[in-house]
């Protein structure tokens, strides 16, 4: 292993937990990670000792609080290789900032007929927004196939754009499939027809190195909680030309510039899409998080889940009866192992493996159409991350052929 990880897993209260009276296997962090004591320790030092509503005050504890709070959006910005802070504003999740862009972007600035490209493999935050936005706006979505190892079929992907493609929005890294796409000829493609480019950075910005000037993606979402930060604080990425174009997704305190009788004027990005009290303690906690992995590296970061990956996808396909999904090949599939097992429902195996102080993810993973089109309702999924050991995969695989021993009797 790349990383110290019995170090690290020292960093993280509730891995000395039980669960049922065995050591706690969490192998469920594509839903949301665990946090390090210095991401719950920023969080306790604003609430302890300068707690007060930022850009607002003009005492010593609201100007403390907002150099933390702007310190931490620099922070962010630095981390995804953002030509200026102002670019990073800070959402809700990766939920919220695709809603933004559905509304202030595609909805706004996009004409009915206007075609938007999305992908079969897409979580429903980066579905449902543009199924709305084609219903009410008259926009024209299509869906680019896969190729039978889960991977986007990029000849398929070329064919769907013309000349009314006005945006792509794809995964990064696949929530179900763990397929990791190289989005530089896919963006190098869509700008070609003059299409702009939203990148789900969900399942990549807290496993791999992100560079959005590099990937040369337009826009770029992605959420706190799955990348050791809190919940309740999410990232948008986008180019400050195409910011400001846009008008603002909520009105009211914070966002404007001037508010008399007769009407208002936004303040400048990224204010603009920050309307109300902020997240401010969140985002000071999404920052110590973004210093926890920066001081690991990103780069090693990925050679941890790597050789997990890979060790996972070997241990799995010894086990009688289990399908596994998405490419096989670890240089391509990110930290996430989904399966089926012959006769057993995901929900069955889940709760065994419950007892048994495991925790995996049973279901759909808010990607219907992408089961669906694999012919099937739902799967068990086991994920990783920075505090994953190799024997927490032996502990899944042994725990698997249990509950196949108990569902035979």
């Amino acid at each position: 292993m790349t990383l110290d990880t019995q170090r690290i897993r020292a960093d993280f209260p509730i891995l000395s937990e039980t669960v049922h009276g065995h050591p706690v296997t969490f192998l469920d962090s594509a839903a949301s990670s665990q946090k390090p004591l210095a991401v719950l320790q920023a969080m306790d030092d604003v609430y302890r000792h300068r707690y007060a509503n930022v850009h607002r005050g003009v005492y010593l504890f609201s100007d403390e609080a907002t150099q933390c709070y702007d310190a931490a959006r620099a922070k962010i910005a630095a981390f995804f290789g953002a030509r200026e802070t102002e670019e990073i504003v800070f959402t809700r999740n990766a939920t919220e900032s695709l809603n933004l862009l559905a509304y202030s972007y595609a909805r706004a600035l996009l004409q009915p007929g206007d075609e938007i490209v999305l992908t079969e493999l897409e979580h429903h935050a980066n579905f449902v927004p543009w199924l709305e936005a084609a219903r009410t706006h008259g926009l024209v979505l299509k869906f680019a196939p896969l190729t039978k190892d889960g991977r986007i079929d990029e000849v398929q992907f070329a064919s769907l754009l013309g000349p009314r493609t006005r945006l792509v929005s794809f995964a990064h890294v696949s929530n179900v499939l763990g397929t990791i796409t190289d989005p530089r000829p896919l963006i190098e493609r869509a700008h070609a027809v003059g299409a702009k480019v939203i990148l789900d950075g969900c399942q990549s910005a807290p496993h791999m190195p992100v560079d959005v000037q590099a990937l040369g993606c337009d826009f770029y979402v992605c959420s706190g909680h799955k990348m050791l930060g809190p919940t309740g604080i999410g990232v948008l990425y986008g180019r400050r030309e195409l910011l400001e174009a846009m008008p603002p997704f909520m009105t009211g305190g914070d966002m404007i510039s001037h508010v008399g009788f007769d009407g208002a004027r936004w303040a400048d990005i990224p204010l603009k899409f920050e309307a109300g009290t902020p997240a401010f303690v969140e985002a000071i906690g999404l920052g110590a998080a973004i210093d926890y992995l920066q001081a690991l590296g990103m780069h090693n970061v990925r050679a941890h889940e790597r050789a997990l990956t890979a060790y996972a996808l070997e241990r799995l396909s010894t086990v009688r009866g289990l399908r596994l999904l998405g490419p096989l090949d670890p240089d391509v599939h990110g930290g996430v192992a989904s399966f089926t097992l012959e006769r057993i429902h995901p929900h069955d195996l889940a709760s065994l493996l419950d007892e048994q102080g495991i925790a995996v993810r049973a279901g759909h993973h808010c990607a219907q159409p992408l089961h669906a089109r694999l012919g099937i309702t739902a799967t068990a999924r086991a994920s990783f991350y920075v505090y994953t050991l190799p024997e927490e995969i032996d502990r899944l695989i042994d725990g698997i052929e249990y509950a196949q021993r108990v569902l035979k009797r």
